[in-house]
């Protein structure tokens, strides 16, 4: 170990001056075995220091063929190592200059031993959950009503919360959003996607109930529904279409659903544009305007990610486009746009880029990086900057 003469004679050397220095000197040296696998770091801001700090966990996810991610209870983070020139120590009770006092007046050295080092460390940034993988795992099993003459029900590929948590990368409150995004429905304990036909099925006895009994599609009594539709459908699967296309209230000890007008709407065109690959424009518009409980009111803008107009077409036409079965991927979503359609409006494909916006990320700025935009007939048009992959 290195004595305080030693010490003064390095500063002499190196013609640094005692006053300039703090009076304990730390002077390190490595431990027996010491190797930078041991440990790994982990950059943290303030907020994720504070929820370890207060005794929350954080979870690292992802199967062994995707990149890891890091979740809180409520965010998701990317996981990227981050190397750095300089060597990171680990020494433990070694105390930084604010934490010192000059109050002892000659200088003193106090002996420290290095426990662990390394090169690089985890670096966090907060990104958007990977939940198309949600979609795919609940529709291995769809729920497609009881099950009917004595037919035993499909028991497998079913999932609890917890075997979802421990498939997809998503936080826990991200995830509950999206099941609820998705219609998903907690049956016997596991998490089920409706089958799309029997959901549509559930909306049209919900829809024709409100025509036949004349209500306002805000005032829709529950009770009355689970007694008339019984005998048709399982009572939660009623609730839970009113849960998926309404607002639930009380009014004198009555529970009463307001539907939500655009999501009925949407769910309607969907049902119309399931099956057709390109829909007349005009032909359209009067059929789902015709399929929806008097009072309701269908507009183009109810469709937005869903469905793609194309005005440049003789006659204009209207088809199935779900934001949600276009890739994660930025790079990839982008030459899928631009493959189905050489130039878009930024009406057009801001729909579809929305969700590929960082905190802080406008639409505008994943144009300007990954489009290129012009004047066609006054108006402004985005096409690729890369030569699109097909």
């Amino acid at each position: 170990m290195r004595t305080l003469e030693e010490v003064q004679a390095t500063l002499q050397i190196a013609k640094l001056q005692d006053e300039e220095l703090q009076k304990t000197i730390h002077c390190l040296s490595f431990g027996d075995n010491v190797s930078s696998a041991d440990y790994c770091l982990l950059e943290l801001d303030d907020t994720l220091c504070k929820l370890i700090e207060t005794g929350e966990s954080l979870v690292i996810r992802g199967d062994a063929d995707e990149h890891a991610v890091l979740c809180t209870k409520d965010r998701t983070y990317d996981l990227k190592i981050a190397d750095t020139s300089n060597m990171l120590m680990f020494v433990p009770d070694c105390r930084t200059p604010d934490q010192l006092t000059n109050s002892q007046e000659n200088s003193h050295i106090v002996h420290t031993q290095i426990w662990g080092f390394s090169n690089s460390y985890w670096e966090l940034r907060k990104q958007r959950p990977k939940l198309k993988k949600l979609k795919k795992v609940l529709m291995e099993n769809p729920y497609e009503g009881p099950a009917l003459g004595g037919k035993e029900e499909d028991t497998e590929n079913r999932y609890t919360m917890e075997d979802l948590l421990e498939s997809i990368q998503a936080s826990e409150e991200e995830l509950k959003t999206s099941l609820e995004a998705v219609h998903a429905c907690r049956i016997d304990g596991y998490w089920r996607m409706l089958d799309f036909d029997y959901e549509m099925k559930l909306l049209g006895h919900l829809t024709q109930l409100v025509d036949s009994e004349s209500w306002a599609f805000n005032r829709v009594p529950l009770q009355t529904c689970l007694e008339e539709l019984a005998p048709l459908e399982p009572k939660q699967m009623i609730e839970h279409c009113l849960n998926c296309y309404g607002k639930r209230y009380s009014e004198n000890d009555d529970v009463l659903y307001a539907l939500d007008e655009d999501r009925v709407c949407r769910g309607m065109a969907l049902m119309l544009l399931q099956n057709a690959v390109k829909f007349n424009l005009r032909e359209f518009q009067e059929v789902w305007q015709q399929s929806v409980p008097e009072g309701m009111s269908t507009r183009l803008d109810q469709l937005k990610s869903v469905a793609l107009v194309d005005r440049s077409s003789r006659p204009e036409t209207i088809n199935l486009l779900r934001v949600e079965d276009l890739s994660e991927d930025t790079l990839e979503r982008f030459n899928q746009l631009f493959t189905l359609r050489e130039k878009w409006t930024e009406d057009d494909i801001t729909p579809y880029i929305k969700d590929l916006c960082g905190e802080k990320q406008s639409t505008g700025a994943l144009l300007t990086k990954h489009a290129r935009s012009s004047m066609q007939n006054g108006i402004k048009v985005f096409n690729s900057r890369r030569p699109v992959a097909t």
